[in-house]
């Protein structure tokens, strides 16, 4: 245990305590959420990425001594452990060169070498591999020649001892080793087309490139287009080099001047024959496949940690609370549906209309929208982004104008509708608005998306959400993994209203299960709102364990204890006593929000003498004052305000040279895409991002970020728009 908390504290440059600290608590049963906001001082307030990263190299870390124990054992019940082998393995750092060592001692199936090893040619092999002088490999061979062994001539023995020499070569670890590090450096991924169809894939119809040099975008799309069968891939390498790698450390005698001295070896031709064998038909397959794989994992990672990164903004955009909201799921043939959610998000009515198929549906639509907005008092609208959102867009921007000459003012915002229509289709959303139309649902999702995108969006499988890249490709449990640690740290970043929460929202707050928060609900239905945190302890199955990861993440708005509205942990409501007692403040102060000067007061007071009297550390200190300053504040922010587009509906609206504005839709490794209003998201591809040098995207823009653009070329055909943000800048 010491040994791998030395090894994380070393790798993560944080101290021995801290990381031993962490390590506890996760064994405890606590949540990264929980550790990160709630035992800063344990941890030196490590970040929720630097927690997630020693959590996984930990789980990694105990794997491989796992493994290391396991093969141990294994060699030892052969009788095969020696000192320098055990020396080897405690040695190896990494799961791949634990197998490398373990690789000749595995059980096989039958290979040619173990075929050979059955008719009793290994002592050959181990003769010609010590290389006297004097022996001559045919004298050698004479012995083991045996038809009842299937070994008819000294010829048949030799093929034989040069099947087992060819494994054995294949099987050292630190030639492995040395030939995989080569490889990475040296060799050349190169692909060619089966056929001559065109395909997405054209690009790599005839596409080489060194391996290190391969991004990972890249490797994905090889990868799939291999997997169509439109692509053939292999791993090019200089034979010579690797032959010579090979003997190097297998012949003696090999360098001219040695070979002057001590004559060549009878036995180097079949030795370099075997070397040859051992390379071609054994190691270039064998760590081309590792070499593929692990080009294969890194760009998965690379595209998990980008799909990652896309979603946290996505999910963490400023909340439109309070509001009556009419959200319009914009469509041609099917009319534009529409939905009136108040302003906890419930549905207060309806309709369906058609404001694309001429001008007198156009002006039906408005009137027919205008209605609703007169029952209901509707103040915002959100408009989905998908087909037809332009036109809706500008329907909407009519009835805005007719509404203000009325005197009510209505305001408008368009939102990604990635997944409303799969969260409408599924089981959650029919247990939600039963006996609703599956199309006027997604209308419903587009309209809570707007009042609060995180408690929406946490409904639907992140990899429908349409901001990652060959999200289809991934390891699904990786990929999961990944977007769970996104969704579940902000939504305990957040924060989450006990009483209005779905039951989806509620299983990615810290320490409950999709178990305890259906549990929440249920009781909530029965008994009312909650009125106090200590309520949770009554739900059924919410243990101490579940309370204490949970509760500082529950905001109960219903408590009469002011503090149960924020984010201070029960376990420090006696410290939030003692502080505002120090500071001649009360509760009521902290309702009030009377405490501007609170941070000043504690300053002039001494801010660890206040902390020692409270008994807690700095850290939390800190973020008690926080919330008592400002208490239920939200940290998503202010929303933006609207963006106005120009009359950009269609493709063949755009010309080179036009300068619009539009919301970054997805960020991947060669460009980002910018919705335009157009039906079809451009690229801006990374060497136009900036007019400096940027190795990735994400150093300029996140999802959801507004951008100017100008347009670079627009093919219809293949409807591709190509933009530009050099000059443009960020708004």
């Amino acid at each position: 245990m010491n040994g791998i908390v030395d090894v994380l504290a070393q790798e993560l440059g944080r101290p021995t305590q801290q990381v031993e600290n962490v390590v506890r608590l996760l064994d405890e049963g606590c949540t990264i959420p929980f550790i990160a906001r709630y035992r800063k001082e344990l941890h030196g307030a490590m970040d929720d990425a630097l927690l997630r990263t020693l959590e996984k190299r930990l789980a990694y870390l105990r794997g491989l001594e796992a493994r290391r124990e396991a093969i141990l054992a294994a060699i030892a019940g052969q009788g095969k452990l020696t000192d320098a082998l055990r020396r080897a393995i405690f040695s190896a750092q990494t799961l791949v060169e634990l197998e490398d060592l373990y690789a000749p001692f595995r059980q096989k199936r039958r290979t040619r070498a173990s075929i050979a090893r059955e008719r009793g040619l290994a002592p050959l092999a181990e003769a010609l591999l010590a290389q006297r002088p004097d022996a001559q490999p045919e004298a050698l061979a004479w012995p083991f020649v045996d038809p009842e062994q299937g070994v008819d001539t000294p010829e048949t023995a030799l093929a034989g001892a040069g099947d087992i020499l060819a494994e054995q070569i294949s099987e050292d670890a630190a030639l492995r080793r040395r030939l995989r590090a080569w490889l990475w450096e040296r060799g050349v991924l190169r692909v060619q087309a089966t056929g001559e169809e065109d395909s997405v894939y054209q690009q790599y119809y005839d596409f080489s490139r060194r391996i290190s040099a391969v991004q990972g975008y890249q490797t994905l799309a090889i990868n799939r287009g291999e997997k169509e069968k439109l692509l053939r891939v292999t791993l090019e390498a200089d034979r010579d080099t690797a032959l010579e790698t090979i003997c190097r450390g297998l012949l003696r005698g090999r360098s001219p001047s040695e070979a002057l001295l001590r004559g060549r070896s009878p036995s180097e031709a079949l030795l370099r024959a075997a070397a040859a064998d051992a390379w071609s038909r054994l190691l270039l397959p064998s760590l081309e496949r590792e070499v593929r794989a692990a080009l294969t994992d890194a760009a998965c990672e690379g595209a998990i940690g980008q799909f990652a990164l896309n979603l946290r903004p996505l999910l963490m955009q400023p909340p439109v609370k309070g509001h009556v909201t009419m959200g319009l799921d914009p469509g041609y043939r099917m009319g534009c549906k529409v939905a009136v959610v108040d302003a906890t998000g419930k549905v207060l009515d309806t309709a369906v209309v058609y404001p694309t198929w001429n001008e007198r549906k156009q002006e039906e639509a408005i009137e027919t929208l205008a209605r609703l907005v007169e029952r209901h008092g509707v103040e915002h609208i959100a408009i989905g982004n998908g087909t037809a959102s332009r036109e809706t867009e500008q329907t909407a921007a009519e009835l805005i104008r007719r509404e203000a000459a009325r005197g009510r003012t209505l305001r408008y915002q368009i939102v990604s509708e990635a997944g409303a229509s799969v969260y409408s289709a599924g089981e959650l959303a029919a247990s939600e608005l039963p006996g609703m139309d599956v199309n006027l649902r997604s209308a419903v999702s587009i309209a809570r998306r707007l009042q609060d995108p995180l408690a929406e969006l946490v409904k639907i499988d992140p990899k429908a959400i349409g901001v990652g890249q060959y999200q289809h490709d991934m390891p699904p449990k990786r990929l999961d993994e990944a977007l769970h640690d996104v969704v579940e740290d902000c939504v305990n970043r957040v924060g989450v209203d006990v009483n209005t929460a779905s039951p989806a929202l509620l299983q990615q707050v810290s320490g409950l299960t999709a178990a305890t928060a259906r549990n929440i609900v249920a009781y909530r239905e029965e008994n009312g709102p909650f009125t106090s945190r200590k309520q949770l302890k009554k739900v059924p199955k919410l243990g101490p364990k579940a309370f204490e990861q949970c509760a500082g993440f529950l905001r109960v708005p219903e408590s009469e204890n002011v503090l149960d509205r924020t984010a201070v942990h029960p376990e420090s409501y006696a410290a939030a006593g003692v502080l505002l007692r120090l500071t001649g403040h009360t509760l009521e102060d902290v309702r009030e929000g009377r405490l501007s000067g609170l941070e000043a007061q504690l300053r002039a007071y001494g801010e660890q003498r206040a902390a020692d009297e409270a008994g807690v550390g700095l850290e939390t200190l800190h973020d008690v004052t926080a919330e008592l300053m400002k208490p239920g504040r939200d940290v998503r922010g202010e929303p933006a305000q609207p963006v106005l587009c120009p009359d950009v509906t269609e493709l063949a609206d755009l010309k080179p040279g036009m300068r619009l504005r539009g919301t970054v839709r997805n960020v991947i490794d060669f460009g980002v895409f910018v919705d335009i209003g157009v039906h079809q998201d451009g690229l801006v591809h990374i060497s136009q991002v900036a007019d400096r040098f940027v190795r990735h995207p994400s150093e300029v823009v996140s999802v959801g970020d507004v951008v100017d653009v100008v347009v670079l070329e627009v093919d219809e055909k293949k409807r591709r728009i190509r933009l530009s943000m050099k000059q443009a800048g960020k708004a």
